[in-house]
C-alpha cells in the first residue's frame, strides 16, 4: 500500500506541475494574431516585437524568433521560428507522458500486493481449525483485495490527469502551429510595409 501511495503522490506532483506550466504558458492566440497582424500592417515590427516579448509564452517567443529576423530573407525567418520551436516544442510536451506508467506502476504494485497478500491469508489458514479458518481466511482475502482497489484507484486518477494535460499540450501545439504559419504569412505579404529602424531598436 505505500508502494502504491508513493505512485499515486508522485503522479499529483507531475499533474500540478505540468498544469501550472501548461497554464502559463497558454496564451489567447485569437487577441495575439489580432495584435501581431494591426502591428505588421502598421509596419510597426519593433513594437510587435515588444508585445511577444512581455507576453512570456511559448507562442510569444517563437514569433519573436521570426520577427526578430524579418529583415532578411524569408528562409531565415522560417528557420528562426523553427529553431525556437524546436526548444519551446519539448518544455511543453515534457514529463507528461509519465502519468501512463505511474498508472502501470501503481496497478500492478496493487495486483502484486493482492497476490502477497493472498499467499499469507491461506498460509495462515492454514495453521488454523473450525471457525478460525473462515475468518483469518475472510479478513486476509479482505485486506489483499484493498490493494489491488488502491491501486486501481491510483491508476485511475494518473490516466484521467495524463489524458487532460494531453489535451491541453495539444491545443497549445495546434494554436502554435497556426499562429506561426499565419504570422509567416503576414510578414512575406507586408514586407514593404516593415520598419527596419524599428527592428533595430527592439533588437
Amino acid at each position: 500500500m505505500y508502494i502504491i501511495l508513493f505512485w499515486l503522490v508522485m503522479a499529483f506532483g507531475f499533474i500540478v506541475e505540468r498544469s501550472v506550466y501548461l497554464y502559463r504558458s497558454s496564451i489567447n492566440k485569437d487577441v495575439f494574431l489580432a495584435t501581431m497582424q494591426k502591428c505588421i500592417l502598421a509596419g510597426d515590427i519593433g513594437r510587435a516585437i515588444k508585445l511577444c516579448s512581455a507576453a512570456n509564452a511559448p507562442l510569444a517567443r517563437i514569433v519573436k524568433a521570426g520577427l526578430m529576423k524579418v529583415n532578411r530573407p524569408d528562409a531565415e525567418v522560417q528557420s528562426a521560428m523553427d529553431e525556437a520551436a524546436l526548444r519551446e516544442l519539448p518544455k511543453i510536451e515534457a514529463r507528461t507522458a509519465f502519468l501512463g506508467l505511474f498508472a502501470n506502476l501503481a496497478m500492478l504494485s496493487g495486483l502484486f500486493g493482492t497476490v502477497l497478500g493472498l499467499i499469507s491469508a491461506f498460509a495462515a489458514v492454514a495453521g488454523a481449525t473450525g471457525a478460525e479458518k473462515a475468518t483469518m481466511l475472510a479478513k486476509g482475502i479482505s485486506e489483499a483485495m484493498n490493494c489491488t482497489a488502491f491501486g486501481l484507484l491510483s491508476a485511475i486518477v494518473a490516466l484521467m490527469g495524463m489524458a487532460v494535460l494531453n489535451g491541453k499540450t495539444q491545443g497549445l501545439l495546434d494554436d502554435i502551429n497556426a499562429a506561426t504559419v499565419q504570422v509567416m504569412n503576414l510578414v512575406v505579404n507586408n514586407r514593404s510595409k516593415v520598419n527596419l529602424q524599428g527592428l533595430q531598436q527592439a533588437g
